[in-house]
């Protein structure tokens, strides 16, 4: 099966620079753009279902997809960000930039722990249910729209491929799963 991973098109959030998180925030024009320029590179490529996190940003890319794609689209919520704003129930936006950059310290250790904040190990987990229910679609291939910390967790934990250091906006990786052999 070949799988198309893609991080979202710009949103909102992004342009501000906040540590991203499990919140809804709508693409901006640019993002729309990004989520285009996706679709025509994957005109050509049989996709036959895009996965999406439910998040709006991801959902709006994976709907432009789709209307250029013409395949179906199936949300998951095992595909969502990694939830860290526990940590800040009250975060508004005009809040001081150091308060996310702290926050995006703390969580840098992946074995910590805060009140509210879903740890890595549960992102793990999640993103690895996910990802077992796709590649065991019978599909050639698909399309999976989700976030950074999916993403990274794809690569580095599930596929044992090492750390993504570029994560921009409508970011395209293309993947290959092989056959799983069995012998009874």
């Amino acid at each position: 099966m070949k799988i198309y991973l893609i991080r979202h098109g710009e949103s909102a959030s992004d342009i501000r620079q906040k540590y991203d998180g499990d919140y809804d925030d709508a693409l901006t024009d640019q993002g729309r753009k990004d989520a285009q320029q996706i679709a025509q590179k994957l005109t050509d490529k049989g996709i036959h279902a895009i996965f999406s996190s439910s998040r709006l940003r991801a959902l709006e890319t994976a709907e432009i997809m789709r209307t250029k794609l013409k395949c179906e689209l199936v949300i998951m919520e095992q595909l969502n960000e990694q939830h860290i704003y526990g940590a800040y129930p009250e975060l508004r936006a005009d809040q001081p930039e150091e308060e996310y950059r702290r926050l995006g310290e703390l969580l840098a250790d992946r074995n910590a722990s805060l009140p509210g904040v879903e740890t890595h190990q549960q992102l793990k987990q999640r993103v690895a249910e996910g990802w077992s229910e796709i590649i065991a679609r019978p599909y050639h291939a698909v399309a999976i729209v989700t976030h950074g910390g999916p993403i990274r967790t794809i690569i580095r934990d599930i596929l044992k491929q090492g750390e993504l250091t570029d994560m921009s906006n409508g970011m395209l990786i293309e993947l290959e799963t092989t056959p799983v052999l069995k012998i009874v």
